[in-house]
């Protein structure tokens, strides 16, 4: 296996494309009735399915925790074009894959992607693409609105951390070895459907 790959200066603020409510999405969206700021329409329940998918920035932090911001402030960050060039890409590239993944019976709830200019100036899609790290995977058969539906990415780590009351500050507990493993198959169950072996 390899993989082509070139030198790219990363852009300051990380690409979020949600297709369901779930997550600090549902959270404050139940408690405000927005997404990142954005008004949703009212009727939504926990992990539905969004109209369309929306494209919510983050600052890309150096330490500490990313920051929600808006399209604006993402565009006075890398300038209009790079901006409305990196939503249109970030929302196909999640779409086309959202559809691929539903006929093998995944879910992608929701991913980050991260761009860069290459020497050209040229925007690059760069870092890890729809892996259980940067995307929620969730098993199509077992989806249902109004709770988390079981997932196969890293929810699960996630959600042993709040088990044993982590606060999200550094350091991180160590991950006991059945935490690591049932990760690992959990991951290896969406390579294994995704892929089709």
């Amino acid at each position: 296996r390899s993989m082509v790959v070139t030198k790219a200066k990363p852009l300051p603020v990380e690409c979020i494309v949600r297709g369901y409510l779930v997550g600090s999405g549902w959270k404050e969206y139940a408690k405000s009735g927005t997404v990142c700021g954005m008004p949703m329409r009212k009727g939504y329940e926990q992990a539905s399915q969004l109209d369309t998918p929306i494209f919510t920035p983050s600052t890309k932090a150096e330490s500490g925790h990313d920051e929600n911001i808006s399209i604006d402030e993402m565009r006075r960050l890398v300038g209009t074009e790079t901006a409305d060039a990196v939503i249109d890409a970030s929302i196909r590239l999640y779409a086309a894959a959202a559809q691929h993944a539903r006929t093998r019976g995944i879910i992608i709830a929701d991913t980050k992607f991260d761009f860069g200019t290459d020497a050209n100036g040229t925007l690059v899609l760069g870092d890890e693409v729809l892996t259980p790290d940067s995307s929620r995977f969730w098993p199509a058969a077992e989806y249902k609105t109004g709770a988390n539906p079981p997932s196969l990415d890293k929810q699960f780590v996630r959600d042993w951390l709040d088990s044993v009351a982590f606060n999200h500050n550094p350091p991180a507990p160590a991950l006991p070895d059945d935490i690591v493993m049932k990760t690992r198959e959990r991951y290896l169950e969406a390579l294994r459907i995704l892929a089709g072996k």
